[in-house]
């Protein structure tokens, strides 16, 4: 019998070092025929990630046995490299910047995350994408309030989900992916609503614009990133299935998916400017 527990033991120490090691920082060999897309499937992780850590634009090719910098999951920062407009510096509130010169490994990512700072933030205060390569020697801004900081080797991205478990009933007077769903905040660094609504109920747009990211991100299930005119990214999370798929135009009570995740009738919906979280409640409809 004890040898018997030792084993479950063993087993269940494995399965976790396994995780550990597949959802933190961590660095990955490059296997034959391996793509950033594969990669970044295997880590729940999108393809602009796997670029901003790695300083690599979408001509780069991946060569077997090169090594690539896997970042931990922030779907912020996912929400932001999702966008096809240009960050606009001037939506950055910063009293001032300082000038930080780029060092030899250095990559967005890593500036970002040395001097705790959001990573969309960056590019928006740089004028920068997330194709846009960088060198040594090259001067960038960082928020002049922006301390260098020791970084643990993964980050905790995930979030803390107020009582009680059904939230409140929805304002009927605000449109929601779900009809009439209970809703409640979410507290931690993404923001945003839990919404609970019935199985297999459709889950709507409710801004129009064109979907930039569908997946399994970690953390979050099945997501579909949907970014509108005006540059805003609506994230629908949690899906039990996914109808739309990434460049489709959608317009608002356009179906995207269903309710239904492992059982549950919740979904997270989020929506972000610049990788930072705004009112999911007042974000435009429509």
């Amino acid at each position: 019998m004890k040898l018997s527990k030792n084993k479950i033991l063993i087993s269940v120490l494995f399965s976790l070092a396994f995780s550990f090691y597949c959802f933190a920082d961590s660095t990955y060999v490059v296997k034959k025929g391996e793509t950033l897309y594969s990669i970044s499937k295997k880590y729940q992780l999108t393809v602009a990630e796997l670029r901003a850590a790695n300083n690599l634009s979408e001509n780069d090719v991946l060569k077997e046995g090169a090594k690539l910098k896997i970042p931990s999951a922030d779907i912020r920062n996912a929400a932001a490299l999702s966008t096809s407009i240009d960050p606009n510096p001037q939506s950055v509130q910063n009293n001032s910047t300082v000038y930080y010169t780029i060092v030899a490994g250095d990559t967005l990512y890593r500036i970002s995350k040395n001097y705790g700072i959001n990573l969309a933030e960056l590019l928006a205060l740089n004028d920068l994408d997330n194709n846009s390569k960088i060198h040594p020697g090259q001067k960038i801004k960082v928020p002049g309030n922006a301390k260098k900081v020791d970084t643990p080797s993964s980050t905790n991205t995930k979030t803390v989900v107020t009582q009680p478990t059904n939230g409140q009933k929805a304002d009927n007077s605000v449109l929601w992916p779900l009809k009439s769903p209970y809703v409640k905040n979410i507290t931690g660094k993404v923001g945003g609503v839990q919404l609970t609504g019935i199985a297999n109920e459709p889950v709507k747009c409710v801004r129009e614009g064109t979907v930039m990211y569908t997946g399994v991100y970690r953390g979050f299930g099945e997501v579909i990133f949907v970014q509108s005119k005006t540059g805003l990214i609506y994230s629908y999370s949690g899906l039990k299935s996914v109808s739309a798929k990434k460049g489709d135009y959608v317009t608002c009570g356009t179906e995207l998916g269903k309710v239904g995740k492992e059982g549950e009738t919740t979904i997270k919906f989020m929506v972000f400017q610049n990788g930072k979280p705004i009112d999911a409640a007042r974000a435009p409809r429509g």
